[in-house]
This record gives structure tokens, C-alpha cells and sequence, in this order.
């Protein structure tokens, strides 16, 4: 039988990946992201006997590490604006357009939204749980859904469309 540091070892290499890409994609911080779940996972072994007892802890974490990075993000407002400013680092890996046109998007959803948005389709979570994660009511979450794709549509319409001189032959 695995020990409860093993168990929670093993937890941690099978999620926090996935964590982490659920904060990115929700605050558009990569360095945010992996802090506030590397907090969450710290957090999650203080209480791991009682995460367990309760079920699935993977909830907990995420909820955790979301509440934390963008409490970070509302306090930090001023750095993330220079960080933008002064582009990312030498040794990021280069983006897709696609992926920049739907970061680009995100980051134009409130914060409420966009953790919606990433709970329900990029994590395929049904709405109730992702109310749940959320403490929101569900009519609440499905109307930010519905707002939040409006606004992505209207974004990623807007960034497909080719430039003016392009002549598309049908």
C-alpha cells in the first residue's frame, strides 16, 4: 500500500500539468499560473487526509490555485501591463496564430467569464460542477458561456479574416 506521501506524489505528477494549463489559459500568465498552482498543491498536502476522505481532490486544487492567481492578477495589474509591454522572454517557445488570436480573445472576457469558458470547454467539466467550482449558480455560469461566446466568436471572426488586398478566388 503507497504511503501518503507516494499517494499524493503520484497525485501531483498525473494533474499539475493540466493545473497549470487551466490557470494559463485563465489569466493568460504562464509564471502566475505555475505559482498560484504550486501554492495550491502546498495548500492540498496541508489537508491531504481530509481532500482524500472527501474524494477526488483535483477540484479543490483547481478551484484553490484559480482563486489564488487572480487574486494575484488584481493585485499585480501594474506589473502584468509592463510585462506585456516589454514582451515575453527570449526563450518562450513561439505561438500559433491561432493560439495568439485565442489568448488575444480570452484576455478580452472578464475574469469571470474566462474561468467559465476554460472549466466547461477546455476541461469538458459540465456546467453544474463548474458551478460548483465557481460558487456561482448555474443559470449564472451558462449565461457567462453564453456571453463569453459571443465575444470569442465576434474576436476570432474578426481574426480570420483575411487582410484588405487579399483576393480570394472561388
Amino acid at each position: 500500500m503507497p504511503t501518503q506521501s507516494q499517494e499524493f506524489d503520484a497525485f501531483y505528477a498525473a494533474t499539475a500539468k493540466r493545473v497549470v494549463a487551466t490557470v494559463y489559459a485563465i489569466t493568460g500568465d504562464l509564471a502566475e499560473a505555475e505559482d498560484a498552482v504550486q501554492e495550491a498543491y502546498v495548500r492540498a498536502w496541508q489537508r491531504w487526509d481530509r481532500l482524500t476522505r472527501e474524494g477526488d481532490p483535483l477540484p479543490w486544487v483547481r478551484t484553490v490555485a484559480v482563486r489564488l492567481a487572480i487574486s494575484t492578477w488584481r493585485r499585480t495589474r501594474n506589473r502584468l501591463l509592463a510585462h506585456r509591454r516589454h514582451g515575453p522572454q527570449d526563450d518562450s517557445p513561439e505561438l500559433s496564430a491561432d493560439r495568439v488570436a485565442l489568448i488575444g480573445a480570452l484576455r478580452e472576457l472578464t475574469p469571470d467569464q474566462r474561468q467559465v469558458v476554460v472549466l466547461h470547454h477546455l476541461l469538458d467539466l459540465p456546467v453544474e460542477q463548474v458551478a460548483r467550482e465557481t460558487g456561482a449558480s448555474s443559470g449564472a455560469v451558462r449565461t457567462r458561456l453564453s456571453r463569453a461566446r459571443k465575444i470569442l466568436g465576434e474576436r476570432l471572426a474578426d481574426a480570420t479574416v483575411p487582410s484588405e488586398g487579399v483576393v480570394s478566388h472561388g
